[in-house]
C-alpha cells in the first residue's frame, strides 16, 4: 500500500504563490512517477504537472512558467512550487502516483481570490 498526504493548499490573492507538498509513505520505489491533479466541483480531475523518475517534468500548458515540479527523494516528497496563481486555479489539488494501482491523496483545497 501506498499513502499520499498532501500539505500547504490555502487562500491566496491573485498574483500570489502557495507551495503543495505531497509526502509518500509505503511499499513503492522512491523515485516513482508523480504527478499532481487538480480538480474544480463539477469538472473531471485535470492533470497539472508530473514528474519521473530521471526528474524530467511535463506540465499542461495553463501552468507552464507558474508552477514548478520538484522531489526531494530522500524524503519521499514532491512539492508543486505555483506562483502568479489566478482564480482560475482554484481547486482541489491531488497527488497521485501509480504502482500496480492507482493511488491518490485526499487532496488539498486552493483558493484563489481576485
Amino acid at each position: 500500500q501506498v499513502q499520499l498526504v498532501e500539505s500547504g493548499g490555502g487562500l491566496v490573492q491573485s498574483g500570489g504563490s502557495l507551495r503543495l507538498s505531497c509526502a509518500a509513505s509505503g511499499t513503492m520505489p522512491s523515485s516513482n512517477t508523480m504527478d499532481w491533479y487538480r480538480q474544480v466541483p463539477g469538472k473531471q480531475r485535470e492533470l497539472v504537472a508530473g514528474i519521473t523518475s530521471t526528474g524530467s517534468t511535463y506540465y499542461v500548458p495553463s501552468v507552464k512558467g507558474r508552477f514548478t515540479i520538484s522531489r526531494d527523494n530522500a524524503k519521499n516528497t514532491v512539492f508543486l512550487q505555483m506562483n502568479n496563481l489566478q482564480p482560475d486555479d482554484t481547486a482541489v489539488y491531488y497527488c497521485h502516483t501509480y504502482y500496480q494501482v492507482d493511488f491518490w491523496g485526499k487532496g488539498t483545497l486552493v483558493t484563489v481570490s481576485s
